[in-house]
């Protein structure tokens, strides 16, 4: 504690209280959960990996998805070493500025994702509705702005709120039911109005949520609309995978966020983050490459080569 003017002790180490508190339990989901982060970080790896060595997967919609992809290598790198760090040794604690800093990146990499996934669906709806004009409307400008609005775009927006969240005295306590230093979270600190901060937050939280939400729907919405009833079989499946990760993300988001929370509301909290910080990093190359032809071709290319190589 720091002793401040205006009769406050500021705080300048704040104690996450964790999964759980039941030594043999931290070990096993250090275990579960450290596999599960090593399988994300090369299965998204992979992917990018596969889009830069095959040339036919040059394409707008692969380099989204190779956005997407870092973008979920950055986010888990955020939160889950630290949360392996306090499942193996048992201390949550960290100074505030380091859960500050975890708080700024976490909300600016969430807040890149809803807006990339916007992108990916506009994209979807020019290839499918569009096709004449496809390959001048998604040139790799546009697709680079695209790209630059959602990455730039996003870490701004999370600074205004991080600025307004840091511009409040904390003075105790210190603990923080939870695994990671979640905004909403560290806002309980505060020890004075936090109205006037949680109705910015609400709002640049809205807008970040609202507006590649309504893209995504207006596109699919015209996509369906478009397309003949003998075509929307195949239209719908080339965007299933798109819409499988939409749908983990918005409702993980919004269980988080927008659902009335009762007295359990801590560990409900701690249950939805570890499915959108661990499940979903996981599942999402899963998801894009299970039923993908061109993934799979790619893969095979490069394995061919290794192997030939190899014998060679």
């Amino acid at each position: 504690m720091e002793e401040v003017p205006g009769n406050y002790t500021m705080i300048t180490q704040v104690y996450l209280v964790g999964l759980t508190s039941h030594r043999r339990t931290q070990l096993a989901l250090f275990v579960i959960i450290l596999v599960a982060y090593l399988i994300s970080m090369a299965s998204n790896l992979l992917i990018i990996l596969l889009v830069q060595m095959d040339f036919r997967l040059h394409t707008p919609m692969y380099f989204f998805l190779t956005n997407l992809s870092l973008l979920e290598m950055c986010f888990t790198s955020t939160v889950v070493p630290q949360m392996l760090a306090h499942l193996l040794v048992g201390d949550g604690r960290l100074s505030f500025g380091r859960c500050a800093f975890q708080m700024y990146m976490a909300c600016s990499l969430g807040c890149t994702e809803g807006l990339l996934l916007g992108a990916m669906a506009y994209d979807r709806y020019m290839a499918i509705c569009c096709p004449l004009v496809y390959a001048v409307a998604m040139s790799w400008a546009r697709c680079l702005m695209l790209a630059a609005i959602s990455w730039v775009g996003a870490f701004l927006l999370s600074g205004l709120i991080t600025a307004f969240i840091m511009q409040l005295p904390f003075c105790g306590p210190n603990e923080i039911n939870h695994f990671n230093c979640e905004f909403v979270m560290v806002i309980r600190l505060g020890c004075t109005d936090t109205s006037f901060t949680e109705a910015i937050i609400l709002g640049v939280g809205v807008f970040i949520l609202i507006v590649p939400l309504a893209t995504i729907l207006i596109s699919y919405g015209l996509i369906m609309a478009t397309v003949s009833t003998a075509r929307r079989h195949k239209a719908f499946s080339t965007c299933a995978s798109h819409l499988v990760v939409v749908t983990l993300f918005y409702g993980t988001v919004m269980s988080m966020y927008m659902i009335p929370q009762s007295g359990s509301a801590p560990d409900r909290d701690k249950q939805i983050a570890v499915f959108y910080v661990v499940v979903t990093p996981l599942l999402n190359p899963i998801i894009y490459t299970l039923r993908n032809k061109d993934v799979h071709g790619a893969a095979a290319k490069v394995l061919g080569r290794w192997s030939f190589e190899q014998r060679n």
